[in-house]
């Protein structure tokens, strides 16, 4: 009873916030456009009032994302030095290699496409927020790091944690995570529909609200269609591996896809997608390790969202972003991926100091990312969880077997999925034996027990 209230509440925030999001969207398109006498409905100081929001908020983003990355990246990547030996290895490298498949097709697919499909369309005032609702003041939050410091000092510090013992540190940076993904529950998320309602108000202002809207239509097919390609994909070649026709995988799969839809969750869709995984005639073994460990680290529909509205939107901002750049935030962006927390909007997190220091977004175009990404937040959930079976077909059929005990499943799970499930175990009595406890009492002066 107690586990089911937290997941009903959080299934309820989910779904709360994406209608917010929505009706943040609507609300300002439609107030920003009625006019009362030549005049919009929301008088200008008004609408200052959210545009002073809107760039306190994108301050303090700024402000928080070194910190996301830190905290998220760091543990992220200590934990994949543990747990299932080489299975752990070789299933982190086929999410990986699953995860930039999706970005190269959604690359190629948007480098095809969105020269004609965006073509003539330019929302110049998005590179300009304040070109019509000035804000009363300007509030200047210097970040503690910038973005590529802090994903570098997150690489080497999660590679040095994985080499050593458990300690101290280690249990630190659980902490700071918790830290971390609070902040992005309690306070980033809940008051981004805010923050999007002051862009898009000011969108309707300088007339781009409906230009901006028609474009997320088109964009919003190509990803769609762009999903069920990565699905075919994926499944065509864990069919090919693992000797299993494609097509009854997936329709074995739909229902783990529709309870991704419903709650935007790989975390609360785990029981479903494991039971459907086992009915594909995945071992157990294999089943109960990859599918919890690939509900964090493997996203490519997720991938997929963001990178097809990152390049719509620098097409249609005239951004100058080379082929060299794209693949480089392709590689990035699946290596932050694992990082990303179960919340609404994690992904997008994570992944905005990539698109604001790689790509050269802007506070206004990082807020339509974090608009569009959460409108479309299910669609990519249920992709990602869909893939995850996938990759438990190859993983079964490369393990044929061998994966059991020696594969310690259920700490693989722990890692992957809840990091502070074993904080116990990285106390102090759970890593330092008796004798150093005495001797290390004995050289500090301390009397015996």
């Amino acid at each position: 009873m107690s586990n089911a209230q937290p997941a009903a509440r959080k299934r309820r925030m989910r779904g709360g916030i994406l209608l917010w999001v929505i009706v943040a969207i609507l609300l300002a398109v439609i107030l920003g456009s009625i006019r009362v006498g030549g005049d919009p409905i929301i008088p200008a100081p008004l609408g200052r009032v959210f545009a002073t929001f809107s760039a306190i908020f994108s301050q303090f983003l700024q402000f928080a994302i070194p910190l996301i990355i830190i905290g998220l990246v760091t543990p992220a990547i200590a934990d994949l030095g543990h747990g299932a030996g080489k299975w752990l290895g070789v299933t982190t490298t086929v999410a990986y290699a699953s995860t930039l498949f999706a970005g190269f097709v959604t690359y190629a697919t948007c480098a095809a496409l969105f020269p004609t499909l965006l073509s003539g369309v330019t929302l110049g005032n998005v590179s300009e927020p304040g070109s019509a609702l000035e804000s009363f003041f300007t509030l200047q939050i210097a970040p503690p790091l910038e973005v590529l410091t802090a994903l570098i000092l997150s690489f080497v510090m999660g590679i040095g944690l994985s080499l050593v013992p458990r300690g101290v540190l280690r249990k630190g940076f659980i902490d700071f995570r918790a830290i971390i993904t609070r902040l992005i529950e309690a306070i980033i998320i809940p008051l981004l529909p805010l923050h999007i309602f002051g862009i898009f108000l000011n969108f309707a202002y300088t007339g781009e609200a409906w230009a901006v809207m028609k474009t997320l239509v088109r964009v919003v097919v190509v990803v769609l269609v762009l999903e069920v390609v990565i699905l075919a994909c994926q499944y065509t070649a864990a069919g090919a591996i693992g000797r299993k026709n494609p097509l009854k995988a997936i329709l074995t799969l739909l229902p783990a896809y529709m309870t991704a839809l419903g709650t935007s969750s790989s975390a609360a869709t785990i029981p479903v997608t494991l039971r459907q995984t086992k009915k594909l005639g995945v071992s157990d073994a294999v089943a109960s390790f990859v599918i919890p460990l690939c509900a964090t680290i493997h996203l490519a529909g997720s991938t997929s969202k963001i990178f097809a509205f990152a390049f719509a939107i620098a097409f249609t901002q005239g951004l100058t972003i080379s082929t060299a750049q794209w693949i480089g935030f392709i590689f990035m962006l699946g290596i932050t991926m694992v990082a990303a927390p179960g919340v609404p909007g994690g992904a997008i997190a994570a992944a905005s100091g990539l698109i604001a220091s790689m790509l050269g977004f802007n506070d206004a175009q990082v807020g339509l990312m974090f608009a569009t990404y959460i409108a479309m937040d299910s669609f990519g959930t249920a992709t990602n969880v869909t893939g995850d079976a996938a990759i438990a077909i190859a993983i079964d059929r490369f393990a044929d077997g061998r994966l059991g005990r020696e594969g310690d499943p259920e700490n693989a799970r722990e890692l992957a999925f809840d990091g502070m499930a074993y904080l116990d175990s990285v106390s102090v009595e759970g890593v330092v034996s008796p004798e150093d406890l005495a001797a290390s009492r004995a050289a500090a002066g301390y009397p015996g027990d």
